[in-house]
């Protein structure tokens, strides 16, 4: 089968790899039908490092389960599934917890040597714990929306739920970028009555309008944050969304944070 793989910065070639099998009794084979590209992908094709190994590369994407361990419950082959970025049990202390990330028996797809999702199949361990089923056909209209469910959109939402976003409050995102939006997106859902988006690109904005900011501030700096005070009578806003990932970006948090807020970061630079 096919893969794709880094060999180094700017090194990216599609490559002939062994054909994705199960190994442990927990595995799927996921046959990807769709993928994407996640910001983070460019810090090996800008920056990895000479005689590094080479990688596979991916870990978003929707595909169908060709093939399932003895030990897997909660899906059948045909199923249509999204994975996210990491695979967990689902069992474990930390999934108990909701940070699936922690898993005592999880890891990082396209990481460590595990196979990535920019490829034609890929094995999925701790399938029952890591695959979602979705109720929708592979040729669905919303099968590129759904493919956000593996990766960005869950970054977004994860970042309004650790700033308490709540119905009736005020949230701020910082980023106007694709975690950013989907920030709004979350803000939006669980209820908040104002959303501030800081962000200075006209396209980003229009859409973030259409996902329910009800403000922007394009200004940074002191200038930005006396700005969001501004827009909320001095007091700040109850939740911050940081989806930069920078110094500036969280000191700007911590000034439009009213007291008693909270600050949900996931920004990477």
């Amino acid at each position: 089968m096919r893969a794709t793989v880094m060999h180094g910065p700017g090194d990216v070639r599609i490559e002939n790899v062994p054909d994705s099998r199960i190994q442990e009794p927990t595995d799927a084979i996921v046959r990807v039908t769709r993928a994407c590209v996640c910001g983070s992908d460019l810090w090996p094709y800008n920056l990895m490092a000479d005689g590094e190994p080479a990688q596979r590369m991916g870990h978003e994407a929707i595909g169908i389960v060709e093939d399932i361990g003895p030990e897997v419950h909660t899906l059948k082959t045909g199923d249509l599934v999204v994975m996210p970025f990491a695979f967990s049990d689902g069992t474990c202390v930390f999934c108990h917890e909701h940070l699936h990330t922690a898993c005592l028996h999880g890891g990082f797809f396209g990481n460590g040597g595990m196979e990535g999702a920019q490829a034609e199949a890929l094995r999925i361990p701790q399938a029952d714990g890591t695959l979602f089923a979705l109720p929708v056909g592979p040729e669905d209209p919303l099968m590129a929306s759904l493919l956000t469910l593996s990766d960005v959109m869950g970054t977004g939402h994860h970042a309004a739920v650790v700033a308490r976003v709540a119905p009736g409050k005020a949230a701020a995102v910082i980023g106007d970028g694709a975690v950013g939006l989907c920030g709004v997106i979350a803000a939006k859902r669980l209820g908040a009555e104002q959303i501030i988006l800081m962000g200075r690109h006209a396209d980003r904005i229009a859409l973030a309008r259409q996902f329910g900011a009800t403000d922007i501030v394009v200004e940074r700096g002191e200038e930005g944050i006396a700005r969001v005070l501004d827009l909320t009578g001095g007091l700040g806003v109850h939740s911050v969304l940081e989806c930069v990932g920078t110094d500036q970006a969280m000191d700007t948090s911590v000034g439009i944070a009213r007291p008693g807020g909270a600050i949900g970061r996931v920004g990477v630079p």
